[in-house]
């Protein structure tokens, strides 16, 4: 993780007379000299003119742009919160909750979720600075007005004014946070005000230097926290925390927009299965991220370089963590500092032994099956609709090495390798650090910004490569979502041609040194000679068509229209238009059907459905089946 150093000394481009404005000590000759050769231009200079029409303290718009976007202006791009520049003025559709990690696509609640001013300053800045909203998004010096304004309106409601002590602002940082709950707030306006207080000095990706000084003597007027009225935040049971007593610890709330409360497992919402992410980025922005509204969350977040973990949701409540509402409402998610693409360097051994740490109680306390597909990678997450699956993210990709962190789970997916005869189950066990593979990376899938070109490398990686045919020069399948003409590529994050470690599959044939598996709706084939890259599997469940027709594959799992009491609208689902179980072929499961269910969280109703759906593992990721479309053997 890379830290940013704040620098002790004044800026050097700052001028007195905005300096003086804000209750800083003037600046030195020499810095007002280097301040009258600042380019009128720059985006310090806009800071400094923004402050200063809106009455706002210079230290607390740098300090509040610094925690919202590092001061870089991004290039009008949005932000997966969606937010737009320096001061991520945030604008969020019911379509951004549909098919992000809300997933919360055929809810008839998309309006009401999507509804929340917090959601919308992007508007509010348009109406307070007469600007138009396109030029918010895409002007970093707009954007800078607009973040001023909105703060000047908050100290405005709050205090009555805008004082020229930066102290007296606490109020309106905290309500830019956007948060409604009290501990997210106050945490936010902390690390902003403690910012003011050491300084930062940092260079963007676009080569704007900006400086904030040090002011060691502003006094946060933490006191005027309760004119905001925000709701405290409920404890989990004993403390804050739901940790393991022998990891350290600590509760930091997401915004309440990327969830919903809840009452799990006591109102009838079962708790079977954990998602494993990870950040793409550091662990003080993954935290950042899930504290503004309108963007995702994770129930825990774990740091690499030591395995620290803070929980931002507690485990009762629902996380929107998986870009699917069915499995956000049945799962608890964990972050883990790193990045898909860099080759498994973030992941240390401090953050796997954490995380196995962490996994063990929850499974324990909730009576989660250790297995993988019960204990799953983002990856493995089916796409909630026909429109999302090809969009579901891919982490915590090909380096998250799986076979090690089951052992650390005390649940080993491995054993001695081998494959059985057609009709048996292997589990895919590959091994991580000799089973090398070609991957090619390119820009986009490395968030780092250290891949400038597109770079084929081999790596240790934790899955094995299929093709339509049993040839090292047949193409690779691809996922019908992502590849219509059916061939896959060797893209890191191109999902769909691969098997991962611990996942299960049904032997469909056997030639030579290669093992066909049913995996998609069809046959595919990899490179196993002699078994080495899978472990037989026993006393395992699998489904097949139970009639004549090939099977509907479902991303979702909602009850029937008809079986929503009157008053609830309820939620939609329809088959994954690209995928099926056809006749002869067989997936498998590793526990009983689940009733289909739906929740309220106005008014805590949960619904359940007469119908009982099968997780199996379908591809990649998995999926889920009417039990009456399918036979158990």
């Amino acid at each position: 993780m890379h830290e940013r150093k704040p620098r002790r000394r004044l800026s050097l481009i700052l001028t007195a007379g905005v300096l003086a404005a804000t209750g800083v000590t003037t600046a030195s000759p020499a810095a007002q000299a280097a301040g009258d050769r600042t380019a009128a231009d720059s985006r310090q200079h806009a800071f400094e003119r923004a402050a200063a029409e809106y009455d706002v303290p210079l230290p607390v718009l740098l300090a509040v742009a610094y925690h919202e976007s590092a001061w870089d202006a991004h290039a009008g791009e949005r932000s997966t919160g969606g937010g737009y520049g320096p001061m991520h003025l945030t604008e969020v559709t019911t379509g951004m909750l549909a098919a992000g990690d809300a997933g919360a696509v055929g809810r008839a609640d998309l309006a009401e979720l999507a509804s929340a001013p917090s959601l919308h300053t992007l508007q509010t800045a348009a109406r307070l600075t007469g600007l138009p909203e396109k030029r918010l998004r895409g002007d970093d010096a707009a954007n800078i007005r607009g973040g001023a304004a909105l703060l000047a309106s908050y100290a405005k409601n709050t205090v009555g004014g805008t004082p020229k002590d930066p102290g007296k602002w606490y109020a309106a940082v905290a309500r830019y946070s956007g948060s409604s709950g009290q501990r997210a707030a106050e945490a936010f306006a902390d690390r902003v005000f403690a910012t003011i207080e050491s300084g930062a000095e940092e260079t963007t990706r676009d080569g704007q230097h900006i400086e904030l000084p040090p002011s060691p003597n502003v006094r946060p007027a933490t006191g005027q926290l309760s004119a905001l009225h925000l709701k405290a935040t409920a404890t989990t049971g004993d403390g804050d925390t739901e940790c393991p007593a022998t990891i350290d610890c600590t509760f930091l709330p997401a915004a309440t927009a990327n969830g919903q409360v809840s009452d799990r497992p006591a109102n009838g919402i079962r708790i079977d299965s954990i998602v494993i992410h990870d950040t793409e980025s550091s662990y003080d922005a993954a935290l950042n991220s899930f504290q503004k509204p309108g963007g995702g969350s994770a129930h825990y977040v774990i740091r690499s370089s030591d395995g620290a973990v803070t929980q931002m949701v507690p485990t009762k409540d629902i996380s929107f963590q998986a870009g699917n509402y069915s499995t956000n409402l049945h799962s608890i998610g964990i972050e883990h500092e790193g990045y898909a693409a860099a080759g498994g360097t973030w992941y240390t051994e401090t953050e796997y032994e954490t995380s196995a740490e962490l996994v063990r109680y929850l499974a324990g306390r909730f009576g989660i099956p250790l297995d993988r597909q019960h204990i799953i990678g983002h990856d493995n997450v089916p796409g909630p609709s026909s429109a999302l699956v090809s969009g579901m993210h891919w982490d915590p990709g090909p380096s998250w090495n799986w076979e090690h962190f089951m052992r650390l789970l005390h649940a080993p997916v491995g054993g001695r390798h081998g494959v059985g005869p057609v009709g048996s189950v292997v589990t895919i066990t590959p091994g991580y650090t000799r089973n090398q593979q070609n991957v090619q990376v390119c820009p986009s899938d490395d968030p780092t910004g250290a891949t400038p070109e597109c770079t084929e490398r081999t790596q240790p990686s934790d899955f094995v490569y299929l093709r339509t045919a049993p040839s090292a020069t047949a193409p690779l399948f691809g996922d019908q979502a992502v590849h219509p003409d059916g061939v896959g590529t060797d893209r890191i994050s191109d999902w769909g041609s691969t098997a991962a470690a611990g996942q299960q599959f049904v032997v469909a044939d056997r030639q030579g040194d290669w093992t066909a598996i049913w995996y998609s709706g069809t046959k595919v084939w990899f490179l196993n000679p002699h078994g080495c890259n899978t472990t037989p599997a026993h006393d395992v469940t699998v489904v097949g068509a139970a009639g004549t027709s090939p099977v509907a594959v479902y991303g979702s799992s909602y009850p029937d229209a008809n079986e929503y009491p009157a008053g609830l609208s309820p939620s939609t689902q329809a088959p994954l238009a690209f995928y099926s179980i056809p006749v002869g072929q067989a997936y498998v499961t590793t526990a009983a059907p689940a009733p289909t269910d739906d929740y309220f969280p106005s008014t805590g109703r949960v619904v359940t459905g007469g119908k009982s759906m099968y997780t199996i593992q379908y591809n990649h990721r998995t999926a889920l089946v009417y039990a009456s479309d399918v036979t158990a053997r």
